[in-house]
């Protein structure tokens, strides 16, 4: 695994605005103000940043148009959360290789994300809008594997064993995906809330133990489910060990796939 955490890396960094907003933000000393000032200096993230404020993601009743008045309103962490969100568009991007369709491999992300939101909102869980980010971010290591290794990825690919995916990347490659993608995450420094779900999701012990892990393993497989039904049609979506966590009944699990149904195309378009 070190050697794709190392080419992603090396490869592509987190824009400057990513350090700096997360040190303002870890700055007791620092209020709104200096938040969208820092923000403000880059007029292209403005543009998005408040694009993405006014999208479905977050329904605000009235529009959003000054980044003050955003960061007021969404929270400094949020702002930061919807930065993640278009680095990790960036990123995406630069990764993009023949082996896999990126609008297809975009879309089950933001999907995933979609899907965590909902059930994170449904449990109450604080700062629900990073479990978008972590649903986004999960399987960026898909497309590092794919563009460094083509031809082990497609060996991978192609293989019609009936096991879920996660499985199958133990076999090829010792490691799940998105245990590569959280371990990319914290070498990017993003902050912990954010990395360790990601890097910790399919881990059984951890899936016992952890809520923020238990939650995103599930909407991983949700998304799995929701676009893969036909071959895996008996996947299951909240095993024994994680139940004691997660008691959710059938009806919230299949608003939750309504909601990310409804929402993704309208929350990919705002960040493409």
């Amino acid at each position: 695994m070190k050697q794709y955490i190392q080419y992603a890396t090396k490869s592509f960094t987190l824009p400057d605005i990513c350090t700096r907003l997360r040190g303002v933000l870890d700055d007791p000393r620092s209020d709104a103000e200096d938040i969208a000032n820092l923000i403000s200096v880059d007029p292209s993230m403005t543009a998005k940043l408040l694009r993405l404020a006014n999208s479905s993601l977050f329904r605000f009743p009235s529009q959003i148009e000054s980044i003050t008045k955003a960061v007021s309103i969404i929270g400094g962490e949020a702002l930061y959360n919807l930065v993640i969100a278009e680095t990790a568009n960036i990123a995406f991007k630069h990764f993009d290789n023949e082996c896999l369709s990126l609008d297809k491999h975009w879309e089950q992300s933001v999907y995933t994300g979609m899907v965590a939101k909902y059930l994170a909102r449904e449990m109450n869980l604080r700062g629900s809008d990073r479990f978008f980010v972590m649903g986004i971010l999960q399987n960026l290591s898909e497309l590092v594997i794919a563009k460094h290794e083509p031809a082990k990825y497609q060996q991978y690919s192609k293989d019609d064993n009936p096991l879920p995916p996660w499985e199958r990347q133990i076999s090829h490659f010792g490691f799940y995906f998105s245990e590569c993608s959280g371990a990319i995450m914290e070498h990017w420094q993003l902050p912990m809330p954010l990395f360790y779900p990601v890097k910790h999701a399919h881990n059984k012990a951890k899936l016992a133990s952890d809520l923020d892990v238990s939650l995103l393993t599930c909407a991983i497989r949700l998304a799995t489910f929701h676009y893969q039904r036909e071959q895996y049609p008996g996947l299951d979506i909240i095993s024994p060990d994680m139940t004691r966590l997660m008691p959710l009944e059938e009806e919230v699990l299949h608003n939750a796939i309504l909601f990310a149904q409804k929402e993704t195309n309208k929350v990919s378009m705002s960040v493409l």
